[in-house]
Formats: C-alpha cells, sequence, structure tokens
C-alpha cells in the first residue's frame, strides 16, 4: 500500500493514508472554531490530506484548558463549516473531543480542576478535586452528546483524546488514578464507558481514540505491556488508533524538537499493532515528516496510516506533491516547534519558519502582475523567499551574494549543536530558485553605484555584530558568526557568553563541549537558555549540557575579559567572581546591515530576528514589488 492510495475508516473512505492530527492552534474566535480554523483545515484537504482531526473540543463546561481553547458546545456551527470546506476534496474530517483534567488551567473558570484522584499535578502544581460519581456520569454523557452534536454538523465521526494532555488518560494511570472504587480497581473503565456511549450517539460514523501507549514513567504509569491490555478493552468500538506516548511526566515526549529523531514511536507503534490485529487500524504517530519514513512504516506492517500534522503545517501540499512525482518540492518540516507549539502566555496563532502564511490562509496576497524585472541584493532566507515567490509569479529575478553560497547567518545556525535540520529549508529555497529560472549571482558584493531605476530592488543584507556590554581588557572574543564560520578558539577554557537565551548559546556550548573543549556558559538568567521553554526543550537542554560536562554560570552578568579569565557579577548581590576563559564565544544580539539603507529591505536587515521573520518579511516584500505599476523604487 502506498502513502497516497485511499482506505476505508469504517464506512467512510479517505483519499490517503495521511491523518493531519488535533493540535492547538489559537486561531479560534472565543472558545468556537473559527473562520480561521476554516480555511487551515480546507487547505490541507486540498493538499490531499486523508483524515482531518479537528482541534481537540472540552466535552464539559468544566474544562478550559488554554485561553482559546474549544468547547464543543459552541463548535457545532464552526464544524459544519470545515465540513463543507473540506468535503470536496474528499477528506475524512473529524471533531477531536476531549477533556484535559488536571492538566487544565483553573485560572479561566476560577474552579477546581476535574480528576481521578486529589494528585497535584507535576506542571501546574496545582491540586485538583477528586470528581464524584455524578461528575464521571456527567462526563461519560457530555462525551455522547457533543459527539453526536459533530456529526450531525457534517463531521464523519470523532476521535477521542487519551493521550497526553487528558482526563481519560489520567484515569488509565497509577501516577494519578489512585481511586479505591470501580474506577480505580479497573482503570479502563471510564475510557470504556465513554467510548460505548460514542459509539451508541454515532452509529457507523468514524470513531478514533488517541491513546497514550507508554507514559514513560514505568514505576507506575501505563506501560506498552499495559496499554496492551487497554487496547483489548475497547477495540471493539472503534475504527481506528492513534499509539502516541508521554504524559504530564514529560511534556516534550509526545512532541520533541529537532534534537529527537524522526520517527519516535516506531517500535511502540508496531508492539500495539501486534495486539490489535486488523481488528481496527493503527496510525503511527511520532515527528514523522519524511514522506520516505511514512512509506517505510506502512511497508513495514507498523501501521495502516501515518500522522504527518507538523509536515503538513510546513507544506499543506505534501499529499498532492508526491503523488504528482514532486516529492523534491515538498517545503521541509525541521521540526524546530519554534512556531508550530502554540501552548504558551503569549497566544500566538500556529504558524511555520518556513511556511508563514500557515494559520494565516485568509491573509495570502497575490504576486501576479506584469512582469517585473527585480534585483534581490542577499542570499539568505529573506532574499531567496523573495526570489521563489516572484519567479513563481512569472517575474525575472536575479539573486546577489557577497559570499560563495547561498542560505546567510541561517547556514551558520544550521552548524549549531543539534539544529542541523535547518540546512533543510536553505536547500530547498535554493533549489526552488534555480528550478524557478532565478539567476544567481555569487562572490558579488552590491553597492549603490551598481542600482540603477531599470530594476526593482529588493535589499535582505542580513546583520552586523552588535554592541557588547563589557569590558575587553585582553584575551580573545570570538563572534559566534566567525565561529561557526570556521574560526578555532584559543588553546584553554572556553566561556559561551549568551544574553539572549535562546537556542544559539546553548548549541554552541554543547557543539564545543562536544568537541572536547573546556567550556562554560554565562547567562544573567537563572535557567540556562530560557527561551527554549517556548519550543518545549528547555529542561532537555539543561539535561544535555550537564550530561556534556558544561560549567553552567547563571544569574551571571559579563563585565570584563581578561587574557585568562573574565569576570562576573552577580545578578542579584553584585558580588564579582572569575572564571577561567582563554576565548570568549559572543553571541549577543546583532544589528541591521546599514548597507544600501534607501532601498527597500527585508529581513536581518530590518531588525535581526529568526528565520520566520525573515522569510515572512521575504514574502511580503515580493508581493509588494509584484503589486506595483510604475518603475524601479527606493
Amino acid at each position: 500500500m502506498r502513502l497516497t492510495d485511499g482506505v476505508r475508516l469504517g464506512a467512510v473512505p479517505a483519499p490517503s493514508r495521511v491523518l493531519f492530527g488535533p493540535h492547538e492552534t489559537n486561531l479560534g474566535r472565543g472558545r468556537g472554531i473559527s473562520d480561521r480554523h476554516v480555511a487551515y483545515y480546507a487547505a490541507r484537504a486540498a493538499g490531499g490530506a486523508g483524515v482531518i482531526v479537528t482541534e481537540t473540543a472540552s466535552v464539559h463546561a468544566s474544562d478550559w484548558p488554554y485561553e482559546r481553547a474549544p468547547l464543543a458546545a459552541e463548535c457545532g456551527q464552526g464544524w459544519a463549516a470545515v465540513a463543507e470546506a473540506c468535503r470536496p476534496h474528499g477528506a475524512v474530517v473529524l471533531a477531536g473531543l476531549g477533556h484535559s483534567g488536571s492538566q487544565g488551567a483553573s485560572a479561566f473558570l476560577q474552579s477546581a480542576l476535574w480528576a481521578p484522584s486529589r494528585v497535584p499535578d507535576v506542571a501546574s502544581r496545582e491540586m485538583p478535586t477528586e470528581m464524584e460519581q455524578d461528575e464521571i456520569d456527567e462526563l461519560v454523557v457530555g462525551f455522547a452528546a457533543e459527539a453526536e452534536s459533530a456529526v450531525q454538523a457534517g463531521m464523519d465521526g470523532v476521535e477521542i483524546e487519551a493521550g497526553q494532555y487528558s482526563l481519560l488518560r489520567q484515569f488509565l494511570s497509577g501516577l494519578t488514578n489512585q481511586r479505591g472504587d470501580a474506577y480505580g480497581e479497573d482503570k479502563t473503565r471510564l475510557l470504556s464507558e465513554v467510548l460505548a456511549a460514542v459509539r451508541r450517539a454515532v452509529g457507523d460514523r468514524v470513531v478514533g481514540l488517541r491513546l497514550s501507549c507508554d507514559e514513560l514513567a514505568p514505576w507506575a504509569g501505563i506501560t506498552p505491556e499495559q496499554a496492551a491490555g487497554i487496547v483489548e478493552a475497547v477495540l471493539d468500538r472503534i475504527d481506528y488508533l492513534v499509539v502516541v506516548r508521554g504524559s504530564a511526566m514529560g511534556t516534550s515526549a509526545t512532541r520533541p524538537d529537532l534534537h529527537t529523531e524522526p520517527g519516535f514511536n516506531i517500535d511502540l507503534c508496531r508492539q500495539i499493532r501486534e495486539v490489535v490485529g486488523g481488528r481496527a487500524l493503527v496510525v503511527l504517530q511520532g515527528s514523522v515528516v519524511e514522506h520516505q519514513q511514512a512509506q517505510q512504516a506502512l511497508d513495514g506492517g507498523v501501521a495502516d496510516l501515518v500522522e504527518m500534522t507538523r509536515a503538513q503545517i510546513a507544506d499543506p501540499r505534501l499529499v498532492e506533491l508526491v503523488r504528482a512525482g514532486h516529492a523534491d518540492r515538498v517545503r521541509p518540516c525541521v521540526l524546530c516547534n519554534q512556531k508550530c507549539r502554540v501552548r504558551d502566555n503569549r497566544n500566538p496563532i500556529v504558524s511555520c519558519i518556513g511556511e508563514p502564511f500557515s494559520g494565516h490562509e485568509g491573509e495570502c496576497g497575490s504576486v501576479a502582475g506584469p512582469p517585473r524585472n527585480v534585483l534581490v541584493v542577499g542570499g539568505g532566507p529573506a532574499g531567496l523567499e523573495a526570489a521563489r515567490v516572484l519567479a513563481e509569479g512569472g517575474h525575472a529575478v536575479e539573486v546577489a551574494e557577497r559570499s560563495d553560497r547561498l542560505g546567510g547567518t541561517a547556514s551558520l545556525a544550521a552548524e549549531v549543536g543539534g539544529r542541523g535540520r535547518l540546512r533543510w529549508i536553505l536547500d530547498w529555497l535554493e533549489a526552488e530558485v534555480r528550478r524557478l529560472g532565478v539567476r544567481v549571482t555569487l562572490g558579488t558584493e552590491i553597492t549603490e553605484a551598481d542600482l540603477d531605476t531599470d530594476r526593482d530592488v529588493l535589499v535582505a543584507t542580513g546583520s552586523v555584530p552588535g554592541p557588547r556590554a563589557y569590558e575587553v581588557l585582553g584575551g580573545t572574543v570570538v563572534d559566534v558568526v566567525d565561529l561557526l564560520g570556521g574560526c578555532s578558539p584559543a588553546a584553554g577554557p572556553v566561556v559561551v557568553f549568551d544574553p539572549v537565551g535562546d537556542a544559539v548559546g546553548v548549541g554552541v556550548a554543547e557543539l564545543l563541549a562536544g568537541q572536547g573543549w573546556e567550556t562554560a556558559i554565562v547567562t544573567q538568567d537563572q535557567v540556562v537558555g530560557t527561551q527554549l521553554a517556548l519550543t518545549g526543550d528547555l529542561a532537555d537542554a539543561n539535561g544535555r549540557l550537564q550530561r556534556a560536562g558544561v560549567r553552567l554560570a547563571k544569574r551571571s552578568l559579563l563585565r570584563e575579559v581578561h587574557p585568562d579569565h573574565v569576570v562576573l557579577e552577580d545578578t542579584f548581590t553584585a558580588q564579582r567572581r572569575t572564571l577561567p576563559c582563554a576565548t570568549l564565544i559572543h553571541c549577543g544580539h546583532r544589528l541591521p546591515n546599514p548597507q544600501l539603507a534607501e532601498w527597500p529591505r527585508a529581513g536581518d536587515c530590518v531588525a535581526p530576528r529568526t528565520i520566520h521573520e525573515a522569510i515572512l518579511e521575504g514574502r511580503r516584500a515580493a508581493r509588494d514589488i509584484a503589486a506595483l505599476v510604475g518603475g524601479g523604487v527606493r
């Protein structure tokens, strides 16, 4: 069977074996499914997704896990709109239903969280209330009623959440279920009751189950062996099973970043599929973002379908491109979690560093118009994206790059420890501009004298080193860009100065320690790499640093650099101390390249940020240029 082949879920046919799974999007308006959701899911249906599961909606008003979390009672109209938008493309569209229990947030409802037992959540540390029988009954009724509402709205069925953020998983687990009643003696009882009620409510429509089959806490949590028993107990009530791992004990386990190899659930999924024995379809989940790995899983009997959620955030057209024989044109997902992981206090809308219009499908502008002749100065991600979009719109484009290769500083970021996959985006951009016939000139520096009004100009020349708020009284200071470009530290201890707290400082420290350097990292924060909390890598990153032997100098301001040491100052007490140092690696903020400042600009030469902003601004600049009706612009 091929990834692009159709498959039947119960009585319902799906056009491919690729599933777009439920995930937080922050696309909601209030607690309903919004017009933004509709455009988002419709784009994946048009791109060939076989099954689409909408963002998990709470089945009971006692659950409000994050500000824009859908509430099933308010989703009927939105579900109907999603079903109507996706139906012409043949995708099976299912409503995600769940309840987050003690992993929710009481701040919105200002009432106690529901849980099987009085066990504080390991993340929030909040003590929940133990559910009484009438509340359990309400929950079962809620699942059934909202499942019925979903199919009445035109959905093809539902997927029940018993995965990482789930009250149903909490009842299944000895970590959180310490009850002395029937629901504690038989921990599968609630899940069985819910699925039985849902099956009665939806009849022959699709019922799927997302189940944590390994909580990675074998001392009390769900183990693969226990999961086999859970599956046996409920198998006659479901059409498909999504095998996931993780719990509140390890929130990075279900959706890790690029430090974890794709397909991490393959062995677990194969084990559970043997238990299922063909009585239901089994879905592989676990950072599968490459069609080759997905096909291998099907060929190897690991699963019947493959969830490729982040891959389809990166490129909604994934299935159709593979089906058409253009798999090489699929925009890669690098698993960085920088824009698609949105469950944090900023409330960002789901997006992608390589496809910044993901989550903003209703706001995409056109680059059509009379053909224009455009010079893009700079071959980093902003310049390459602008060139790609313009060339795709039929415009003549030249990219002039000062160095001997494309990619800009983003290509150096890919050299940072554990972040090599970032190079994939740059390789894809370069392949696309060359496929589209963009003229690429390397080793050429463009000056003001080289520019005229015969063609439009876009400047994307990147950044330059920024200010340094410390004294250099001797010793060697190396900018991180120079280090990654090939400059070696002097012999002796290396200190990485990281006032930003993102992946760069942490990754450089990992890289140097792995090469055998005696390494320390200095931060003013109480935890190293604070910004990595946004991608889910904070705890894992600190663990990697300590295992690598990196010295962590926290709560420290860098004041002086000397030939053999640096002077640090405690951020709380102002007490000074020294740290051995032969080379300081500066990982601070950068400033815009001031060259050609009078011309339209995009990317880091506007304000140095991430690859996401660079690609987004490159695309917007391309749209603005295509909209012009006159000659060259300044």
